[in-house]
């Protein structure tokens, strides 16, 4: 019994440490920056590194459509699903460039259209089409990386 106790404490101990550590990193870290800021950020950024922030900011502006959709905002829910996809688009095309984190970038391209399928699901039919075509550009993202990745007849 008394094992089991001082087991139970030690793995209190490390995870608060865990938690302790996990906020003091955040907190240094300071702020996240806002779209704005990694929009600005893209241009002189490497080739290499461009998916990864254009994947942030699509990321970024998907909560923010969820965010307007939910509050009956339409316009501006609309205007942030341009950015989705136009972001996830250049993701696509710098990671196809620079022959890095295509993987990645479909994995997040599919785990953005789920979430925008859900969204969809959750709206009057009348306001659904600019998501579905939302949906199908992501579609055709996913479909050019996996074509870059496993192109078809090589071997």
């Amino acid at each position: 019994m008394w094992g089991v106790r001082n087991s139970l404490r030690v793995s209190g101990a490390v995870l608060l440490a865990t938690v302790v550590t996990g906020l003091t990193v955040r907190a240094a870290s300071g702020p996240a920056p806002t779209v704005d800021e990694l929009k600005a950020k893209l241009s002189s950024t490497s080739i290499g590194d461009r998916p990864r922030l254009c994947l942030q900011i699509a990321e970024r502006r998907l909560i923010e459509t969820s965010s307007f959709y939910a509050a009956a905002d339409y316009e501006k829910g609309q205007a942030a699903l341009i950015d989705v996809t136009a972001f996830t688009e250049l993701a696509r095309d710098y990671s196809i460039q620079s022959h890095k984190h295509q993987k990645q970038t479909e994995i997040a391209v599919r785990e953005m259209a789920r979430k925008l399928t859900d969204l969809m699901h959750s709206l009057p039919h009348d306001d659904q089409m600019p998501v579905r075509d939302a949906i199908t550009r992501l579609q055709r993202v996913r479909d050019d990386l996996l074509l870059a990745m496993f192109p078809k007849g090589q071997k």
